[in-house]
Formats: structure tokens, sequence, C-alpha cells
């Protein structure tokens, strides 16, 4: 009984080693690809880490160099920022700084351009939001009122809704449709006092615009301002 016990084990061991000797290789070829995709996991990782702390010394190094009031450098480290990170979100940061620069110097092309990217390529919904509703007020200055009114539909405004219809308010009067403009602008006054919506209008400034229009003056111009709200 026992010498049976063990001949059924030692047939047992012999159907294993057999099987190890066949399929071991592949076995051991499928540990160490799985070694290696982890190890390149882990390469990856940390070459991410690496790119994004060096993209925002980058990114930091613009922020300073615009409070020395330096804006021609700030461009030119803006776009090697945007040339060694073009896909780190601090690149785009940057764009929406390099717009505001090229805003102050009547660039608004440039600016337009640079806005129209962040808007489009932003992982970031309140950046793309935030680019979106610049892109617009150029719009507005360069009195292109139908492109402005483009921009913005379509989109969900969220917590940037009482900012969407004051613009939409601006172009409608750039338009000269008074009456849509003044609606617009009531809503926008309405939204401002919305605790879940982020006070991005100058309540005081829609409310002028209101007045003013209502008593057929000249209303505090949109257009014009369009390119100081755009920054």
């Amino acid at each position: 009984m026992i010498d049976d016990e063990f001949y059924n084990e030692q047939e047992q061991w012999d159907r294993v080693k057999r099987w190890l000797r066949e399929n071991g290789p592949w076995i051991i070829a499928g540990v160490l690809l799985g070694l290696g995709a982890l190890w390149g996991w882990q390469a990856w990782q940390d070459r991410q880490e690496r790119i994004a702390v060096e993209a925002s010394v980058a990114f930091e190094d613009v922020v300073a160099t615009l409070e020395r009031g330096d804006a021609k450098a700030a461009l030119e480290s803006i776009a090697t920022l945007r040339k060694d990170y073009s896909s780190s979100p601090y690149a785009q940061q940057a764009d929406l700084l390099a717009a505001r620069i090229e805003v102050d110097t009547g660039d608004f092309g440039s600016a337009a351009e640079r806005l129209a990217r962040v808007m489009n390529a932003a992982d970031d919904e309140q950046l793309r939001l935030v680019a979106r509703t610049r892109l617009a007020r150029v719009q507005l200055a360069q009195g292109n009122a139908d492109a402005a009114l483009a921009s913005i539909q379509g989109a969900e405004a969220g917590a940037f809704a009482a900012r969407f219809a004051e613009i939409r308010g601006d172009a409608l009067f750039l338009k000269g449709d008074k009456v849509a403009a003044l609606a617009a602008w009531r809503e926008a006054e309405a939204l401002a006092s919305d605790p879940n919506v982020i006070p991005t209008v100058d309540v005081d400034g829609i409310r002028l615009k209101i007045a003013d229009t209502m008593t057929d003056e000249t209303p505090a111009a949109a257009a014009a301002t369009s390119a100081e709200q755009a920054s």
C-alpha cells in the first residue's frame, strides 16, 4: 500500500517536472515581461514627475519676470516653456499670461490665438471656461460681436453663468440690439447675487450699462472695456 502511494507521488512529481520543462521558459519570460512593464511604468511616472517639477519652475520664472515688469523677457520665457513642456498644464497657464500681455499691447490677434488654444486643449474645465470668456472679451474689443457670441454659445457656463450673460449683453449691444442686451445684463445682475455663481462680474458696471441704455445715453461702452476685462 505504501509502495503504491510512493509510486503515485513519484509519477505525479515526474509529470510536474515534465510540465515545467515544457512550460518553464514561457513562465520565466512572462515574469520578466511583467517586471519589465512594472519598471517601465515606474520610469514613466518618474519622468512625468520630473517634467512637472521642471515646468513648474519655468512657470515661476515667467511670473517673476512679469513681476519685474519685463514683458518682452516674459514672452520669450513663455515661448521656451511651451516648446519644452507643451503638454504640461503650465504651458496653458503661461498662454493665459501671454494673452494678457498681448492684450495690454494691443496685439489682439495673437491673444485670441492663444486663448483659443487653451479653450480647445486644456484638460481642466475651469481653465477652458476662463479662456473662453477672455477670448470672447478680446473678440468684442476687436469689434467682432458675432465671434464673441459664437465663443460662448453651446458651452456649459456653470459657475461662470453671470460672466457669460454679461458678455452676451455686451455683444448684443454692439450689434445694436438694445432690448436683448438689457435682458442679458439683467440676467447677469441677477446671477451675480447667486451664492453658487463665481463673483467674476462687476455688478456696479452692469447696472451702469443698464441705466445708461434705459436713459438712451451713451453707455459705458461694452466693447471699449472688453480689452481690460480680457486680461
